[in-house]
């Protein structure tokens, strides 16, 4: 596979250090946002990178022949990540590329690293497009399960219980594009099927009679979009008697972050209760969290470093999610692997680990439910 075949390629020159007795510095541009409203800012994503060092250099003490170095850029805007790229490499290309997540951020330096073969790798970058690995993304390898296989999750649903056809409810905000990206695995994958779309612009008022009335000739609803705009369809439909059976609803929920919905019917208002009916119609698709033994250690020293690093504007910076895991497993796999001397072969799976049992369908028709 020409994932397993670079990072193949790359351990193998990595390794010759090993193999000589000499000592090898590798650089690592790691690229993140400082925009805390992502969910794999800097302030989030770069204490999980170096708590992976710090345990690792303890573990390897004086027998590694290597120095792994950091070194962050900002990949706030679409092209500064790439700019940032151009202007190190005059100096020094890069030994090994972590992100960027974003789509279009993560297209040019993709296509940059496959250009001058240096690896890259990434918990982002989950558009179906980023599949192509014979050209232009030849280089870059996702650790985290994309778009499309959540698609596959879809394509197994409607195979098992026999659905027929679709409709993509999605907020369009034509700039970060989250939720087309993530839908747009479904209408590839599943082209099939009568598949009908419905941007909704970020920003519009929400026509929630035009948009029941759009569900009439599809048996299954799948939605992305915020928790407020969900709701209120839900209650809509609830209203036409769509939830007692006529339709499937679906929402997208696979980062636990509001821009997919949160999941909860719940505002505190006079609408609760029938909230909380139209909300056992409604399905989650999610991604499963870690339930290895370590994760609470890790978890907690990602707490503890936000609060030393004194980062008060982020109430949950703290917390890990799939891209502050993903990272540190990146980096730390690659890391453990070289460091030994013994390994000189990656599997596929280990890299672009997009599992199926990682995505799971949760009912969520009560507040505060758990993953399970």
């Amino acid at each position: 596979m020409p994932s397993c075949t670079r990072l193949c390629a790359l351990l193998l020159t990595l390794l010759d250090p090993v193999l000589s007795g000499r000592t090898e510095d590798i650089d690592v541009v790691v690229f993140l946002p400082q925009n805390n409203s992502f969910l794999f800012s800097s302030a989030r994503v770069a204490p999980a990178l170096r708590y992976a060092q710090r345990r690792l250099q303890a573990e390897e003490g004086n027998f590694s022949s290597f120095h792994f170095h950091l070194h962050f850029y900002s990949s706030d805007s679409p092209n500064e990540a790439l700019f940032a790229m151009v202007d190190r490499s005059c100096a020094r290309k890069p030994d090994l590329i972590l992100g960027p997540v974003r789509e279009y951020e993560a297209a040019g330096v993709a296509r940059l690293a496959s250009h001058w073969n240096i690896p890259m790798i990434s918990a982002g970058a989950l558009a179906a497009g980023f599949g192509n690995k014979n050209s232009e993304f030849s280089q870059l390898t996702r650790i985290a399960p994309h778009y499309v296989k959540m698609a596959e999750t879809f394509s197994a649903l409607f195979e098992r219980f026999g659905w027929r056809s679709a409709l993509l409810l999605y907020e369009e905000d034509k700039q970060e594009r989250n939720c087309y990206f993530t839908l747009e695995g479904v209408y590839h994958l599943m082209s099939e099927y009568p598949i009908s779309q419905f941007p909704i612009l970020e920003g519009d008022p929400l026509h929630v009679d035009e948009i029941v009335d759009s569900m009439n000739d599809s048996e299954v609803v799948i939605m992305c979009m915020g928790a407020d705009r969900i709701r209120s369809i839900m209650l809509a439909a609830h209203r036409h008697q769509l939830t007692r059976g006529r339709k499937i609803f679906f929402s997208i929920e696979l980062f636990n972050a509001s821009t997919y919905g949160d999941g909860s019917w719940r505002r505190n208002d006079e609408h609760d209760s029938e909230a909380k009916q139209a909300y056992a119609s409604l399905n989650t698709i999610t991604l499963l969290r870690t339930v290895k033994p370590e994760f609470e250690n890790f978890s907690l020293e990602m707490k503890s470093s936000a609060e030393k690093e004194g980062i008060y504007d982020c109430k949950d910076c703290g917390s890990v999610n799939m891209f502050v895991e993903g990272f540190h497993d990146a980096y730390a796999a690659v890391r453990h692997r070289l460091t030994r001397g013994h390994e000189t072969r990656l599997q596929q799976e280990e890299w672009d680990r997009g599992d199926i049992s990682h995505v799971e369908q949760n009912h969520r028709g009560h507040c505060g439910s758990g993953i399970h």
